[in-house]
């Protein structure tokens, strides 16, 4: 479940923006390596590790910026 959970907050993609009184950033792309990588060491992390909640909160955050930048 944490692989598919990593797998989809961190894929996103970066569009034009035509909306010129927006300024959105650039979202980063992961390569599939990275993110399995990264799926391995959330699964792998003992209960209470704080950063898989980290993880959840920046993907949120990706996916308003990709949301509101369209």
């Amino acid at each position: 479940m944490l692989l598919a959970l990593a797998a989809s907050l961190l894929t996103a993609c970066a569009g034009v923006n035509s909306n010129h009184t927006t300024a959105c950033p650039p979202i980063k792309e992961y390569s599939r390596e990275f993110q399995r990588k990264l799926a391995d060491e959330i699964e792998a992390a003992p209960a209470n590790a704080a950063f898989p909640v980290a993880i959840q909160d920046y993907g949120l955050l990706r996916m308003q910026i990709k949301k509101s930048c369209k």
